[in-house]
């Protein structure tokens, strides 16, 4: 994929204000690491990250994009008003529908004809909205679009190091190690075709991706249900009374004894063998990955991809003069520039202090490292992602 029209205008973000050390998680999970006989300091150790970010408890995802939002559109001349196109991009969101970029809209006030939606690819969905919204603008579609995503990753680890205590096996451990490392944060992309009448704009120039969905099974995130769960929820006190309409005629039961049978009018007797589980009671979230297995085949797959992107931009490898990565973790880092045959030094990482941010993760390091004059007007940089699924793509910047 090539392109001619299309600048990054600017980079918003937002970073929650509650630090969170591995330390911190490491004494929470103290009984685990005692029975295992782990000695403190290994979370740091296995994955380079010392602390991440927490949003505060009730949080709304939408606020966190939006104010990351305005802050894109306040390095810009590109107002609300102009935005014709804004995509959500997070792996968490507010509800399966709406939209949770429906929310993020209202509060910026984008215009009643724009394009409002959600894209979902695991951590590469910025990348992919960035994708999305440059093919709008290649097309004349459009003259701006903007790219938001928000990531929480506080309830999933609550939910883990519970899960930690009460299964206090090496396997767990292992298994859990990659959802430790989550941060939370924000970001905004904000793409135009270049007539806003912005000098510090970078020129998007092209990309490439590569799959390998054999591996999709690797790392998941989403909900479950146990069989004991679905059991009480099935034979739950109202679903008994529907069973029971359904197959006697309303007029057969009295309303007198419909109302004793109700579920909160059941016979003490009857009452205590009905389990008093509900929907929300039961389901509940679920992360699992297989940290070697992703590192291995996603290191294959990132140099896969990084063959052809080389190829379709023209470039040679000596010739990228940085890269922003996925951040995952130290080994993830050390191991992919190593494949790639990029040098440390080209490399700017967030990890030590934000964690794993999902698709977060690459725009908030290209802002952060923007600001500290790591990327310079100019050079070409590579924004590298890859995600669970597998799924790889990397973008070409004229910076």
């Amino acid at each position: 994929m090539k392109y001619s029209r299309v600048q990054m205008e600017s980079i918003g973000y937002e970073l929650p204000p509650v630090v969170i050390t591995s330390e911190d998680l490491e004494q929470r999970l103290m009984p685990m690491y005692d029975a295992l006989h782990i000695a403190p300091g290994q979370l740091q150790a296995l994955t380079g990250i010392s602390e991440r970010r927490w949003w505060e408890e009730g949080h709304i995802l939408s606020d966190g994009a939006a104010a990351a939002a305005r802050k894109a559109l306040e390095q810009s001349n590109v107002e609300a008003k102009d935005i014709e196109a804004l995509v959500y991009t997070g792996v968490c969101r507010e509800n399966f529908e709406p939209a949770t970029a429906c929310a993020v809209a209202a509060q910026l006030g984008i215009k009643d004809d724009a394009n409002i939606y959600d894209i979902s690819n695991a951590c590469l969905g910025v990348m992919n909205g960035i994708i999305d919204i440059a093919n709008r603008i290649e097309l004349k579609q459009i003259r701006a679009g903007m790219v938001v995503s928000c990531e929480t990753s506080r309830e999933i680890v609550e939910i883990m190091i519970e899960r930690m205590l009460k299964d206090k096996s090496m396997n767990m451990f292992t298994n859990s190690l990659a959802t430790l490392t989550g941060g939370s944060g924000a970001a905004a992309v904000l793409l135009t075709d270049g007539s806003f009448d912005n000098k510090n704009t970078h020129r998007l120039i092209g990309g490439a991706n590569q799959s390998a969905p054999e591996h999709h099974e690797l790392c998941r995130w989403g909900v479950t249900m146990t069989p004991q769960a679905i059991g009480d929820l099935v034979f739950s006190p109202d679903k008994l009374l529907a069973a029971i309409d359904q197959v006697m005629e309303p007029e057969t039961i009295p309303s007198v004894m419909k109302e004793v049978m109700s579920s909160e009018k059941l016979p003490p007797a009857l009452a205590s063998i009905m389990p008093k589980d509900t929907l929300p009671e039961v389901v509940s979230e679920i992360m699992s990955t297989d940290s070697v297995a992703v590192l291995k085949h996603g290191a294959k797959l990132g140099v896969k991809t990084w063959g052809s992107f080389l190829t379709k931009m023209g470039w040679a490898r000596d010739q990228v003069d940085k890269v922003i990565c996925h951040q995952v973790g130290e080994g993830h880092r050390d191991t992919i520039l190593k494949e790639l045959g990029i040098a440390p030094e080209k490399d700017f990482s967030t990890y030590k202090y934000l964690g794993n941010i999902g698709t977060v993760s690459i725009p908030l390091t290209a802002a952060i490292a923007e600001q500290r004059h790591f990327l310079k007007k100019g050079e070409r940089v590579s924004f590298l992602g890859i995600g669970s699924g597998l799924n790889c793509l990397m973008l070409g910047w004229e910076w």
